[in-house]
């Protein structure tokens, strides 16, 4: 999920930036330290989007650098449990499929696929449903639901989806689900 929060930080501006302006110096600094970057509490940080500083600034003894109350916004995206989003499937293996969600990689295991044995097909590099023979390959945009997040942690990042669950993966099998339920509801409808 896509978040627009705001943060407060003291940004040391080093004596070699003197010759900027502070502004262009405290937006250099803001987006070099936060942009492009995993946290925590933040997820992945898109973008600095505004901010407001004091001009002046303290200077500690010892220190050139001045240090200055920086009040700013940040456009982030961090998956949440349960949350239902679309991805591109970048690559497929035995154990399963790897998702790209936002700017993440998450793990669709092979058990959380379909309701149904899923074999690997190494030559075509596709996993394929047993019974239902769904097809899962590079490239194909589904809809699954997060799972587990684990973001900015000491292990590295790690997302967790899936796709098992009625109306979600491909829009073909979602197309198909829904087909299902109609039939399934005229049937009940004419007894």
């Amino acid at each position: 999920m896509f978040k627009i929060i705001k943060l407060e930080d003291t940004l040391r501006v080093p004596p070699e930036l003197y010759g900027r302006s502070i502004k262009e110096a405290i937006r250099s600094l803001l987006e070099e330290r936060y942009e492009g970057m995993v946290f925590e509490d933040l997820g992945f940080v898109l973008s600095v989007l505004d901010f407001s500083f004091n001009p002046k600034g303290k200077i500690m003894p010892g220190d050139g650098g001045s240090y200055h109350k920086v009040t700013f916004t940040v456009l982030s995206f961090m998956p949440e449990l349960q949350e239902v989003t679309l991805g591109k499937v970048t690559e497929v293996e035995e154990y399963g499929a790897f998702v790209r969600i936002g700017p993440f990689e998450a793990l669709l295991h092979v058990s959380s696929i379909v309701d149904d044995f899923v074999d690997f097909n190494k030559s075509q590099g596709v996993l394929i449903g047993r019974k239902t023979r769904r097809v899962l390959s590079s490239g194909d945009w589904v809809r699954v639901r997060v799972t587990a997040v684990s973001i900015g942690g000491v292990g590295g990042d790690k997302i967790g989806v899936m796709s098992r669950q009625p109306f979600l993966g491909k829009e073909e099998w979602i197309q198909e689900d829904i087909k299902k339920l109609i039939a399934e509801a005229k049937a009940s409808e004419q007894k």
